[in-house]
């Protein structure tokens, strides 16, 4: 066979394209089916030659990615992706449903890892180029070839050139364009990674020109000139040498990932992208047998999108934005309308000028929302395969379009949702993020936004590293980040995370670490801190079914040392640090209310008594812990009354004086609302106040003001110029008169008739 093939003629056919062209590909799919050829060659990494024939799957649905890592550090990752429009997808398609042999062809990824095992997000865009995420420094081709060939043809727009001259023309021109390629590479520097790559191309070339006699090779255009120039193979040797054994050292890992169109347009770790792959998409799933049919499907879409958004858009908008975008095409001298038209004439017809909708469109369909598939078979990491099956279970599918999500804990699925993207946050997948939801009230509720990226594939790889499931992976990160915690409220915020992601395996690990780093600091800042995490544990446990028994004489111990320890916390403090140590106070007395320990509480609102007692003490907290006692009813009326007067006397600074009203005030202003007297004792404060004092208190006040709700501040303010109830309309803390205006409303929601 061998010697039949060096006998015959061998007919080699290179095919330069533009990556993700939708014309170039339906030029190579046209150039392949009169050519016949028995092997086809793709610009593409080697290593990843076994995985063409999952091409052949339907379930194999693009826009997917060719993901290459290196085994021993998975961060250290690179993506080469494909859609519907890339010709490359397109060429290994028809190879693999014909039969044909399908091989890639460029440098292997092996020999492209760089030194370093840090993560790398990739080079800036390099316009034209396929350059993979992981490199050790961006390098970028020394010109635009696209950019040249449109400004010789006197275009100041490469994107409307190339439409122009290969999107909305059928004729294939692989040949112009390599000789065109020829001219621009005669006289640009080149790109010493160009060269090398290249180098690799040839030398494959001249192992299949031994057994084939019909090769196709696809690849991008700028590499044409040089596959098809005669270069002695010692000179590729030479440039090559060394480098094949440097490569096997590096193992590497390949699999198909999805893929979205949205990180086709903006992901800059690859150069290849285009800003448009929605638009490319429509170009080619429509075809030019109709061209009228390119421009009204489009506005139709878009007519589309505007009305799932509620806004009108009618057909006979559909006619004139249509009309209007071929008018301007014709006016252009354009063959057919292209993106840049088909936008003006959206904007001025269907969006009525408005940019919002113009943009909403832009990332509908310019853009796109499409997420690729991969077979549930596909090969892949033993926890990639385990968090493909509960995705499954629970009827959680990856989408690329963002989402809400509301949870009822409840319900078992819902139970189970909520555990596994608490797992994957863990582990550095955020598929998910907590959000205050419409529903998201009690402790059964929870709700997230999810949005699935391609870059969660590199993720849940590296992950792979601590386990082959998700709940043994997550586990023992936990274990391992509680092992090496410096600080308690990193280990608190971990025992949360063991409930909540219910991981009974670290568990008992995290309580060691965290008896352990709660015994060594000393410090009351850091043990408030740690409050809240722990109380939200111990409140919560019984909700989702895990035993925390054993963290309740933790938190008890917790507590104990940090009231034992504030009374010398809260002496001679700066601003800063009472501000700060307020924050720690505020947060570990609301835990405290989640728990259900009466000794503990009352331990808790004797301390606070103790420590408002103390001579010294920063305003700031003098009025907060007297707020707080007064709210726990530990204090009545007339004692915080006479306290908030002795604090706002003659004798008190006035700056001092201000930063007890901004302590007792913070979190709302509804006291001041409904009591009077302590309004009036705080506006005879201020009116009593000389010009240089009120100036020197009024960024406080301000500061304190302008935290409450605007119906707050509304009401204090009628309350101070008389417009409010008088004083003797308020009976045991009860405005009859301002509730007698709320019955008709409120007796028309319950469905009641009221006369007043």
């Amino acid at each position: 066979m061998t010697a039949a093939v060096v006998a015959a003629e061998v007919v080699e056919r290179c095919y330069g394209i533009r990556h993700h062209g939708p014309g170039s590909a339906r030029a190579v799919l046209a150039a392949l089916d009169e050519q016949r050829p028995d092997i086809v060659l793709v610009e593409g990494p080697p290593e990843a030659d076994e995985l063409v024939g999952w091409a052949a799957d339907e379930a194999l649905q693009p826009p997917v990615a060719l993901l290459g890592y290196a085994t021993d550090d998975p961060r250290r990752a690179a993506y080469w992706p494909f859609a519907v429009f890339s010709p490359e997808w397109q060429a290994i398609r028809w190879a693999v449903r014909r039969g044909v042999p399908v091989r890639f062809i460029d440098l292997p990824y092996a020999l492209q890892l760089g030194p370093s095992p840090e993560a790398r997000s990739g080079p800036e865009p390099e316009p034209g180029s396929d350059a993979p995420a992981d490199e050790p420094a961006p390098r970028l081709r020394p010109v635009d070839p696209i950019g040249e060939l449109a400004a010789a043809a006197g275009y100041d727009d490469s994107e409307r050139w190339w439409e122009d001259v290969v999107e909305h023309r059928e004729l294939p021109a692989f040949e112009a364009i390599a000789e065109a390629m020829a001219a621009i590479r005669a006289t640009a520097p080149e790109d010493p990674r160009d060269l090398l790559r290249e180098a690799h191309m040839r030398t494959v070339l001249r192992q299949v020109r031994r057994t084939h006699r019909s090769i196709a090779i696809v690849c991008g255009a700028w590499h044409v000139p040089a596959l098809t120039a005669k270069v002695p193979a010692s000179h590729d040797a030479a440039l090559l040498k060394g480098r094949r054994k440097a490569a096997g050292k590096s193992k590497v890992g390949f699999t198909w990932v999805p893929w979205t169109y949205g990180r086709l347009a903006s992901w800059r770790g690859y150069g290849a992208g285009v800003s448009s792959p929605g638009w490319y998409h429509h170009l080619f799933s429509t075809g030019s047998d109709d061209t009228g049919a390119v421009v009204t499907r489009w506005m139709v879409a878009a007519a589309g999108v505007l009305r799932e958004e509620g806004v009108p858009a009618s057909s006979a908008h559909v006619i004139e934005a249509v009309r209007l975008a071929e008018a301007l095409a014709t006016l252009r001298g354009r063959p057919l309308a292209g993106l840049s038209e088909l936008t003006e004439a959206g904007l001025s017809v269907l969006c009525e000028g408005d940019e919002l909708r113009s943009r909403l469109i832009e990332r509908r369909l310019v853009v796109g929302e499409r997420l690729g598939a991969v077979p549930d078979d596909m090969p892949a990491t033993p926890l990639a395969r385990d968090l493909a099956a509960q995705q499954r279970s629970l009827r959680l599918k990856p989408e690329a379009l963002e989402r809400e999500l509301d949870l009822d804990l409840r319900r078992a699925i819902d139970l189970g949702r909520s555990r596994l993207l608490h797992r994957l946050r863990l582990l550095g997948v955020p598929w998910g993020e907590p959000t205050e939801g419409r529903r998201n009230t009690g402790t059964f509720r929870e709700a997230w936004r999810l949005c699935w990226q391609p870059e969660f594939a590199v993720a849940v790889v590296d992950a792979g590293a601590h386990g082959t499931t998700v709940v043994d992976a997550a586990t023992a990160k936990v274990v391992g980040s509680a092992r090496g915690a410096t600080v308690l409220a990193e280990v608190t915020a971990l025992v949360e995370a063991c409930l909540v992601a219910d991981l009974a395996g670290a568990f008992g690990p995290v309580l060691r670490a965290l008896d352990t780093r709660a015994a060594l600091d000393t410090d009351v800042a850091h043990l408030l801190a740690a409050v809240p995490a722990l109380a939200r544990t111990l409140r919560y446990g019984d909700v989702r079914g895990t035993d925390v028994g054993a963290l309740r004489t933790v938190t008890t111990g917790l507590l104990g040392r940090a009231c034992a320890g504030l009374p010398a916390a809260v002496l001679a403090l700066s601003d800063e640090a009472a501000a700060e140590l307020r924050t720690h106070i505020d947060g570990a007395h609301g835990a405290i209310g989640l728990l259900d320990d009466d000794d503990l509480r009352e331990r808790w609102f004797d301390t606070l008594a103790s420590l408002v007692e103390r001579d010294g003490l920063h305003g700031l907290l003098a009025g907060r812990l007297t707020r707080l006692l007064h709210d726990a009813q530990r204090l009545d009326r007339p004692e915080t009354g006479r306290r908030m007067a002795r604090a706002l006397s003659v004798g008190v600074a006035p700056a001092a004086g201000a930063a007890w009203v901004e302590g007792f005030l913070a979190g709302g202003g509804l006291l001041l609302v409904h009591d009077p007297e302590l309004l009036s004792l705080v506006d005879g404060w201020l009116a009593g106040l000389g010009a240089e004092a009120f100036t020197e208190a009024m960024p406080l006040l301000r500061r304190t003001f302008g935290t409450f709700a605007e119906p707050e501040r509304r009401a204090i303010g009628e309350r101070v110029r008389g417009g409010g109830a008088a004083p003797d309309a308020v009976e045991d803390g009860i405005d009859h008169d301002l509730a007698e205006r709320a019955l008709p409303t409120i007796s028309a929601l319950l469905g009641r008739e009221v006369t007043v």
